[in-house]
């Protein structure tokens, strides 16, 4: 495929966007989480551009993105009650909710399962390209599978170039990590399965019930027999680097880095940090907000830096902390230290 076409913003390259999708092409949109890798959800061949692209398992279900409570009436059934509640507190917004599916959601979509994952993003260009094309889109994050998410256009055209028709640059994205992803048990009853900036305690004010995935919360590689939410796999989101987490406090960890012997070695560590650290470091932010935001352009830039070990300061696991961590001990492949 020729070098992919770099579009902006303006009404007319939204246009040209949805004419792409229209015709069966991948384009890189911008959302509010990262950048996806969208496609007509209801065009199977379409859709199979994206695996190809990624180099995504089949076994991976995608998110399919709506502009409408009413397009996800379309092409979901059986929506419990609940649903309508949370998305009233959440939509548009970066929360994934796993329905019943209709026969009109290919199987290619959903991994084969009966069940069908469904977003309305609050980025407005997602929503206004959505509503030119008439159908929902099914996107992925628009990286090569298993790599860090792309959070700008230029980290698409990194992954992407000469795979896809094109890429929207709609700016950096605001919060940096993929969606949370639900789902549901019961009337008042839901399973988080993949951990977002939408966190247990928000949905708690909404259900009384919810459940955090175990896998979530495990210090070892899950057990996965069916993937039932994208970001599920035991390795995923990671640099080339070799990411080692590190828990706990600072002069431990401080500690640590320094009986390593490791060549071309980095790490990664809170601003506040900074002025007290002696050794090659990167900073991710202070609160768990801007280290969602910064993470995945971290992990990217250690990559373009040719650090081969990153030591990586863990995040508290709560609120937003733990889809931070959630995402860094994936990119670990679960190596973890307790310093």
């Amino acid at each position: 495929m020729k070098e992919i076409n770099c579009l902006s913003s303006s009404d007319s390259d939204l246009e040209a966007a949805a004419a792409l999708l229209r015709d069966g092409e991948v384009v890189g949109l911008p959302t509010e989480t990262v950048y996806g890798l969208a496609a007509d959800a209801t065009n199977e061949k379409a859709v199979a551009k994206i695996f190809e692209a990624k180099g995504r398992p089949a076994d991976n279900p995608l998110i399919i993105h709506v502009s409408s409570i009413s397009m996800m009436e379309e092409y979901a059934e059986d929506i419990p009650s609940v649903v309508y509640r949370l998305a009233e507190k959440f939509w548009p917004g970066p929360l994934t909710m796993i329905l019943p599916k209709r026969n009109n959601v290919p199987y290619i979509v959903t991994g084969g399962l009966e069940t069908v994952a469904v977003r309305m993003p609050e980025n407005e260009i997602m929503r206004k390209v959505i509503d030119l094309v008439g159908k929902p889109l099914a996107a992925p994050s628009a990286n090569l599978s298993g790599s860090p998410s792309p959070t700008s256009a230029q980290h698409v055209i990194d992954d992407m170039n000469g795979r896809i028709a094109a890429v929207v640059d709609g700016g950096r994205c605001s919060v940096g990590l993929e969606s949370t992803v639900i789902s549901f048990e019961g009337y008042d009853s839901l399973r988080i399965l993949r951990p977002g900036f939408i966190t247990p305690e928000q949905l708690n004010s909404i259900v009384d019930d919810v459940i955090i995935d175990k896998n979530i919360t495990s210090d070892e590689a899950p057990e996965v027999k069916e993937v039932l939410s994208p970001g599920m796999k035991y390795k995923h989101y990671s640099p080339k680097a070799r990411v080692i987490l590190v828990r706990e406090g600072f002069e431990l960890f401080k500690k640590y880095v320094s009986e390593q012997t490791e060549q071309d070695s980095c790490s990664l560590i809170f601003d506040y940090d900074a002025e007290n650290f002696p050794y090659n470091y990167m900073t991710y932010g202070s609160t768990p907000e801007e280290q969602a935001q910064q993470l995945f352009e971290r992990l990217r830039e250690a990559d373009k830096k040719g650090i081969k070990t990153l030591y990586v300061r863990a995040p508290r696991r709560e609120g937003i902390g733990l889809a931070v961590y959630n995402r860094l001990i994936r990119a670990a492949g679960y190596e973890v230290v307790e310093s």
